[in-house]
């Protein structure tokens, strides 16, 4: 399949990795926002994305130059028309998604692939509200995007063998490693990491020590580059409390149920690094300070 633009469906931290990472590597990029507000919005945190890297010698200005110019905003679904695959990538609001595609059957063509980029929610389900279930596949990208070479890719019921290899041949081509997951809550990677965030956020609700101590133990104790409350953080804490409470709505098991801690923490507006502020603070370019 002859794959040179795609759409991306959403606005936010993982919208700006998967348009970066795409332009990357030469693809054209629709990014379709809910309006002209959130439009500017995404395009200015996505120019800041770019300008941290070149600040850590990641990219050079160049590079910045060349990749927005593969990228277009856009708040109406009418541009995204002559688009060859579209990755959706909305909050996890199952209700949201469904409409989502609703309106991209109306107007894209007929034989492209929906990736949806869903961390939690059902491929089959969400599939069995669109006329192409076989062409829907899950595509659950790990932020940050642009430093995170995984992608998994989760076959949902009616989901084709070739959805799954053009999925997967896309995933290649953009530098990143695709794992075949057979649909199942959380998949692999965030079934077995919430139990890990929640129970780190517990010792410290307990007092049994501060959120800094917790993550240097992981840090220095198994030689992780980040430690979990810090990574629930660059997750977002609302993100991860929403997860949690779908996987322990799904499976009933204990180890899912979301930390007290970490509820009270959303409902004060401490998100993580988005608000600069949640088990740790940040500066306005979302490095730690304490």
């Amino acid at each position: 399949m002859n794959i040179r633009t795609i759409g991306v469906i959403g606005c936010g931290a993982v919208v700006q990795g998967i348009a970066r990472a795409i332009a990357q590597y030469g693809y054209n990029v629709i990014v379709k926002a809910k309006d002209e507000e959130e439009v500017a919005e995404c395009q200015q945190a996505l120019e800041a994305l770019l300008d941290r890297e070149i600040e850590r010698w990641g990219i050079t200005r160049t590079e910045k130059k060349i990749f927005l110019q593969r990228i277009k905003f856009t708040a109406s679904y009418d541009d995204v028309v002559d688009c060859d695959f579209i990755i959706e990538s909305l909050i996890e609001e199952f209700d949201l998604k469904v409409a989502c595609f609703k309106q991209l059957e109306e107007v894209v063509k007929k034989d492209i692939v929906f990736a949806t980029n869903t961390s939690t929610l059902s491929i089959s389900e969400l599939a069995s509200h669109t006329s192409r279930p076989e062409r829907m596949v899950g595509m659950h990208f790990i932020t940050p995007v642009h430093k995170r070479p995984l992608v998994e890719i989760v076959r949902g019921l009616h989901t084709s063998d070739e959805t799954v290899e053009i999925a997967k041949e896309l995933v290649r081509s953009i530098g990143k490693m695709p794992i075949e997951v057979f649909e199942y809550p959380g998949y692999v990677t965030t079934r077995i990491i919430i139990p890990f965030l929640n129970e780190a956020m517990n010792v410290v609700m307990e007092g049994v020590a501060s959120a800094a101590d917790v993550d240097t133990a992981m840090q220095l104790g198994f030689n992780l580059p980040v430690g979990p409350l810090e990574m629930a953080d660059q997750m977002g804490l609302d993100e991860v409390l929403l997860w949690m409470e779908h996987l322990f709505q799904e499976l009933g098991d204990l180890k899912y149920r979301p930390c007290p801690l970490l509820r009270k923490m959303v409902r004060a507006g401490y998100l993580g690094v988005k608000t600069r502020r949640g088990f740790f603070t940040y500066d306005e370019r979302e490095n730690r300070i304490e």
